[in-house]
């Protein structure tokens, strides 16, 4: 398949994805996906959770959206206008990572719109929703599985390799991948700089930059570094209306409910308000349900902290920085790490 041909196929695909997100019913939207096949996809985007807890209606609808965003035909071919569609295409393996629903979407997007082969290898976490899309496009364009392979074992004459995972798994991944032309991603997590001077909205924005996916993404804010003056009932009044939702998820109150004892046995500094837990530390990362927070004076204090833990923060929320609200919704060329997908493709 040539680039148009694929800008085309993934632009219907968003059609698709943008109608499921809206929880729509089937309708002729010039995707070429069928009631059958629509339904199908719809089917398994409501039941994943069996296979997957965190993957809810909710979350999986999410993420579809976000995804619909990046696939129209402007946006798509204004992202690679840069870049040349290649004449000899390498087989790049995709580890998959399986936190968020299709997280690793981006990756697949870039190696088959560069021209390349997806040699992709899904998390056991979603196993469930990759082969459905793959069966969505299939019905598109059955042409485009020609350039695509899954693979359940080990990966076998591929070129390069983009793979997501934990600080541990990353050392798994340099040791057997080294020798192929890589990204490897570690693990990352993000930031909320909040002044005082927000107002009562953007803090129930930061809500979603916190909860969204549960906070299971590198994108979701786990750590708040707040002004020495900023009154913290300001903060449990913006996140108190995902309260309800969080509470009856047993997962997560399972994390929440183990975390607040450890700390209430330690005797450490927290404060809570039911779903969510404030732990007074300098530790950029935290568990599941826990928040990490840090007073600061000046915003030279801010400007080291951020400084200094670069290569773990992934995006920086407040003012100044990525607007309240849109942590979990990256663009095209919002690239995981800083590194570019399509750059790092062009050269192997």
């Amino acid at each position: 398949m040539e680039r148009n041909e694929l800008i085309n196929l993934f632009e219907k695909l968003g059609k698709v994805f943008g109608d499921v997100a809206e929880d729509l019913p089937f309708s002729q939207n010039g995707s070429g996906v069928s009631a059958s096949g629509y339904g199908d996809f719809v089917s398994v985007v409501q039941t994943v959770k069996r296979n997957n807890a965190w993957f809810t209606p909710e979350n999986v609808r999410k993420s579809l959206g976000g995804i619909a965003s990046w696939l129209t035909n402007e946006q798509l071919t204004n992202w690679v206008s840069d870049y040349p569609f290649t004449t000899q295409p390498k087989r790049v393996g995709l580890v998959m990572a399986g936190n968020i629903p299709l997280v690793g979407f981006h990756d697949f997007l870039s190696v088959l719109i560069m021209g390349h082969q997806a040699v992709c290898k899904f998390s056991s976490g979603d196993n469930v929703l990759w082969p459905a899309v793959l069966k969505l496009m299939q019905e598109i364009d059955a042409r485009v599985l020609e350039h695509i392979t899954v693979t359940a074992g080990k990966f076998e004459n591929i070129d390069a390799i983009i793979a997501t995972g934990s600080d541990n798994s990353a050392r798994y991944f340099e040791h057997y991948f080294g020798k192929y032309p890589n990204i490897i991603r570690k693990n990352r997590t993000s930031v909320a700089v909040l002044t005082g001077q927000e107002s009562d909205e953007e803090l129930k924005l930061l809500s979603d930059d916190i909860f969204s996916y549960f906070g299971l993404g590198c994108r979701n804010v786990s750590k708040l570094l707040i002004h020495e003056d900023f009154n913290l009932d300001r903060f449990f009044t913006g996140i108190f209306h995902v309260g309800e939702q969080l509470m009856q998820h047993h997962k997560y109150m399972n994390n929440f409910d183990y975390n607040r004892a450890v700390y209430l046995l330690n005797k450490e500094d927290v404060l809570e308000n039911g779903f969510a837990l404030l732990r007074f530390t300098e530790d950029l990362h935290s568990p599941l349900s826990v928040l990490n927070c840090q007073r600061y004076k000046d915003m030279e204090e801010v400007e080291t902290f951020i400084a200094e833990k670069a290569e773990e923060i992934q995006v920086v929320i407040g003012h100044d920085f990525t607007a309240f609200g849109q942590s979990q919704q990256p663009g095209l060329t919002d690239y995981a790490d800083n590194i570019n997908t399509l750059d790092f493709l062009k050269e192997i």
